[in-house]
């Protein structure tokens, strides 16, 4: 592919590990041979914070190409994918992934964006479908109470720095909940 009209090519490498210095020579090779102006690079963890990746989304102006060598290199998910993709097109970037021939500028890589959307929207249908499932029989079974608010964990506390003299702002900030969690509990404290 060539170079889009008065655009970069800005490209992303990144391995996990240190150890791993092959692979980030040949994601490298491979987008210096696509042609990449700029390339942003760095070896992190997928959870981990990544820097570069979010230097080179800053650095990405309208026109140019994003491209990285694999999906797994960009997004730790399809979801992950998808919203990188999202903020890439709203910037009037296309993105490239070479592994899968993924091009946004063409309807096809668009189209295949668009499918690992719709999966990835599918699994976390069927993932929270699983989940209210389980949730229900475990209601029937009763096994399950629901997760309980947390100033109600707090209310004896709360209860006795305010009969201290404490002020519920300091209260809120000393248990790290929200003042009006403490309001809450005061006020129903006082009415009981």
């Amino acid at each position: 592919m060539t170079k889009t009209i008065a655009g970069q090519i800005i490209g992303y490498a990144r391995t996990s590990t240190v150890d791993q210095v092959a692979g980030l020579e040949a994601q490298l090779a491979e987008l210096t041979a696509l042609g990449a102006d700029k390339i942003f690079h760095e070896q992190v963890s997928s959870v981990a914070e990544r820097a570069q990746l979010d230097i080179a989304m800053a650095y990405v102006r309208e026109g140019d190409t994003f491209a990285v060598t694999k999906l797994d290199r960009l997004a730790r998910s399809v979801s992950g994918l998808v919203t990188i993709a999202d903020e890439l097109k709203a910037k009037g970037v296309t993105l490239r992934i070479l592994s899968l021939d993924i091009d946004t500028s063409t309807p096809m890589g668009q189209l295949m964006l668009n499918l690992l959307g719709a999966i990835a929207q599918f699994e976390r249908e069927i993932m929270l479908e699983r989940q209210r499932e389980g949730i229900e029989k475990a209601k029937r079974e009763g096994r399950y109470t629901g997760r309980q608010k947390t100033a109600q964990r707090h209310t004896a506390k709360i209860k006795e720095l305010a009969a201290a003299g404490t002020k519920p702002a300091k209260i809120a900030e000393d248990l790290g909940i929200s003042r009006s969690s403490v309001y809450r509990v005061l006020d129903l404290a006082a009415a009981s």
